[in-house]
């Protein structure tokens, strides 16, 4: 795989002064494009999205960076990236809304509020009417949950049982946190596991999937990304690229048809959860 383009915005949302110290609270969104080796005239492009918050100190006469904090998408060891390659069935299902839960719908969601993840629609970022978690432990649940259950916009499951959402106050622990947000989705009859394994198990072959157990994957679905036995992120997934590799949307980092394991390694786990039309 090659990088062909990167691109790159700033969005300066607050700046604060006092003294001989600012305070700046940022957006840094990126588009990154890439191709295959044996296919370098078709490439794909996904967006990243990350927030900053940065102290300057003004020291003989220059504004210098004394603290910066920041997730970083893209924090992973080389040498620890996983090994393998989906091999995608030749056909996927045409994306499209079910009795029970509005696919397309949810999958528009995604890409409508994708944060400030670089997209072809860069006049939105979250869906204002919910509550932003950045800065109350991550955002990535919140949103797995409003796209599959936004009634206006998203994928319409009603809410039900410990998972709801309180305007304006904010949703129950079940809306907003990992492990039970992925107990709810599994008990609750909404999702199906397909399968829990590292990146290699899920692309290797077998009787059962002989597109790897990856290939039941169908866009509207979700993955959890799962360290040290605890699910400690949420995306869904949002497409495939020209390779069959499934892409996903996420928050905290804002994701936008980024490949699903961008920014984790061979010690992650993946929980692929179908969820059920």
């Amino acid at each position: 795989m090659k990088i062909t383009d990167v691109l790159s915005k700033i969005h300066i949302s607050k700046i604060r002064l006092r003294d001989n110290t600012a305070t700046v609270s940022l957006g840094h969104s990126q588009q990154i494009s890439y191709a295959y080796n044996d296919q370098l005239s078709s490439t794909h492009s996904f967006g990243l999205g990350t927030w900053h918050a940065v102290t300057l100190k003004k020291m003989n006469d220059q504004w210098i960076v004394w603290k910066e904090w920041y997730l970083d998408p893209l924090e992973e060891n080389p040498s620890m990236i996983a090994k393998g390659m989906p091999s995608p069935p030749p056909h996927r299902p045409v994306l499209k809304d079910g009795k029970n839960y509005k696919r397309k719908q949810a999958v528009a969601y995604a890409n409508k509020y994708a944060g400030i993840a670089w997209r072809v629609n860069d006049n939105v970022r979250y869906n204002a009417k919910y509550k932003n978690y950045n800065n109350l432990g991550g955002d990535c649940t919140n949103f797995a949950s409003q796209a599959l259950g936004d009634q206006a916009e998203g994928g319409g499951l009603p809410m039900k049982g410990a998972w709801r959402y309180h305007f304006p106050k904010g949703g129950t622990r079940t809306w907003v946190q990992t492990d039970a947000f992925k107990n709810f989705i599994l008990y609750s009859g909404y999702g199906k596991r397909i399968a829990t394994e590292s990146f290699s198990k899920l692309v290797e072959k077998t009787e059962t999937h002989p597109h790897g157990s990856i290939g039941e994957l169908a866009a509207g679905d979700l993955i959890a990304h799962v360290m040290h036995n605890d699910v400690d992120h949420f995306s869904i997934v949002t497409g495939f690229d020209q390779r069959g590799y499934p892409l996903v949307n996420s928050h905290t980092a804002d994701r936008f048809q980024a490949p699903f394991d961008l920014g984790w390694d061979n010690k992650t786990k993946y929980i692929l959860i179908h969820i059920r039309d």
